[in-house]
């Protein structure tokens, strides 16, 4: 039988028919996964999926068409999904790695805890005007434009209380820091 006879009776469900393709075409299947996958195993598998999609898909091969074409677009499309997958996995793998590498540090995360209570506590002791304004800057994410209408006075007067606010907490963490050092 020629392949257009053998593509006629695989199209009726005729398992010699299959059979017999799959001697005549796994190995250059198997050659051109071979290129493109690292490993022996997934070439083997991408041939049988590629033969399992040619068995399931047998009604709608045309005799006429170019059998060699098929299984190339076949393999090329599990190759690919394939590639994406593992891509997709090693990528996952990595990202877990990395996040587990990364050690965490408790000292750190207290540390960092600290700091933000005692920058609290600074702004605490602001002056009633100036905590306010600097309050409405970054806790509200306020304008200077929009603080000084809602408290009714100046751009410029809001300006200088943040500047004066800024000021004060960093003399003050950096005394902070200081004192850390020698301790």
């Amino acid at each position: 039988m020629n392949e257009k006879e053998l593509l006629l009776t695989l199209k009726s469900g005729n398992r010699q028919s299959f059979a017999i393709l799959y001697k005549e075409y796994w190995n250059q299947v198997y050659n051109f996964s071979r290129l493109y996958l690292t490993t022996r195993e997934a070439a083997e598998e991408v041939v049988q999926e590629v033969f399992v999609k040619v068995w399931e898909s047998r009604e709608f091969i045309r005799e006429d068409d170019n059998f060699k074409g098929l299984l190339f677009i076949i393999t090329r499309n599990l190759i690919f999904n394939q590639s994406r997958k593992n891509f997709n996995e090693n990528f996952y793998k990595m990202t877990m790695l990395a996040a587990m590498e990364q050690s965490y540090d408790m000292e750190a995360e207290i540390d960092a805890k600290n700091l933000k209570e005692y920058i609290d506590q600074l702004i605490e002791e602001l002056p009633p005007q100036r905590k306010l304004i600097f309050t409405l800057s970054r806790n509200e994410h306020l304008s200077h434009k929009e603080i000084a209408e809602r408290l009714a006075i100046s751009e410029k007067t809001v300006e200088n209380q943040i500047s004066a606010a800024i000021r004060f907490l960093r003399k003050n963490v950096q005394l902070l820091s200081i004192f850390l050092l020698f301790q």
